[in-house]
């Protein structure tokens, strides 16, 4: 696990918060340079350090969606490291579903009293700020969602369960959250009350952006080590690179990662242009995070025996991309139609079945 010593030192270097505005505490940079420390962090093998869901997923809702209060509270803290920051959305019986989210929030006087569980939380185990989606009116389905941020050190009644026992990413803290009547005070709310849902949805594509992101720099360091391994590996009296299959397969994926990279390069500058549509986002996400799954296996097969264990950094990316598919929403549903919520920039989120569909009717 990442310990917050280190997490510290990420933001004595400046890695942290890089695209928040310096007038609120951050480094005053945009989402590019984001996508940059992703891609050294895959060079070197260490996604499982989140940055990225620390300043380029969860920071934006505080210096977007928070008021100066709260802004001058949190930010700094997470742009030193102090704070280290996670969003609680999943629970046992709501994933992708966000609606069917059962936690709940009960005003009381100036607080709320928060009750429920999560789990799948990424930093989960260490941070020590959440953003809890919550339900504050039962009766009122997604109209009812909330955002309230807790301050972990400051409250009782919330505690933490088991790391989670993953197939890769093991360094990341992705633990099991439990809230038993824990109060908040009502200036911890984010933004407005019964906005929860339309504030996770416009933030969908900016998430969905960064899992392509990742994506990319996994294909590309997936490759390099590929090739590095395969003109040194000898068989039947030449390198493994000699073989005709060998290239055909490295060329394949470099193919498709140039392919990725200009359509990522383009859902970043879009998003920059405040133009990134829940479309798009969703086609990015959909078919960096299928390709990666699919190049990292090839490559993984070019290492032999050597691939399958852990010597090698190949065996690692396998099994950490296969988690891709999964978060941000599945690739199933990235297929699926989402009529009601709307992404950066207000247009209607129709998702990829549904534009394909209304492609072939034009």
């Amino acid at each position: 696990m990442v310990s917050r010593d280190v997490w510290r030192k990420a933001g004595e270097a400046g890695f942290l918060l890089a695209s928040c505005p310096e007038e609120l505490g951050g480094a005053g940079g945009d989402y590019r340079h984001e996508a940059i420390i992703i891609q050294e962090l895959a060079k070197c093998g260490c996604l499982d350090f989140n940055i990225h869901l620390h300043s380029a997923l969860i920071a934006p809702y505080i210096y977007q969606y928070c008021t100066a209060e709260q802004q001058s509270r949190w930010l700094p803290g997470m742009r030193s490291g102090e704070l280290v920051a996670a969003i609680a959305m999943s629970e046992p019986s709501a994933g992708s579903d966000l609606k069917a989210i059962r936690t709940q929030a009960v005003r009381d006087g100036d607080s709320y009293v928060l009750s429920g569980q999560k789990t799948f939380i990424s930093n989960g185990h260490l941070a020590n700020l959440l953003l809890v989606a919550c339900k504050t009116d039962a009766a009122a389905g997604s109209k009812g969602l909330s955002l309230i941020a807790v301050e972990t050190d400051k409250v009782e009644g919330f505690s933490r369960g088991r790391l989670l026992k993953k197939i890769g990413m093991h360094a990341q803290d992705t633990a099991e959250l439990f809230f038993d009547n824990v109060r908040v005070p009502v200036a911890n709310l984010v933004g407005e009350e019964g906005r929860g849902f339309p504030q996770m949805m416009e933030m969908l594509p900016q998430e969905r952006l960064t899992v392509a992101v990742i994506g990319l720099a996994v294909i590309d360091e997936s490759i390099r080590s590929t090739l590095d391994y395969v003109r040194n590996r000898q068989a039947f009296g030449k390198t493994v690179f000699d073989f005709q299959n060998t290239r055909f397969v490295l060329a394949a994926a470099k193919a498709e990662a140039e392919v990725a990279r200009v359509f990522v390069d383009n859902c970043i500058s879009r998003l920059l242009d405040g133009e990134l549509d829940a479309v798009t986002a969703a086609m990015a996400k959909l078919w960096v995070s299928e390709r990666q799954m699919a190049i990292v296996d090839n490559c993984l097969q070019l290492f032999g025996g050597y691939g399958y264990t852990l010597d090698y950094p190949i065996a690692r990316m396998w099994a950490d991309a296969r988690i891709q598919r999964i978060y941000g929403g599945t690739s199933e549903i990235m297929c699926q139609r989402r009529s009601k919520s709307r992404p950066l920039g207000g247009a209607k989120v129709v998702h990829l079945a549904a534009h394909l569909g209304n492609a072939g009717r034009a």
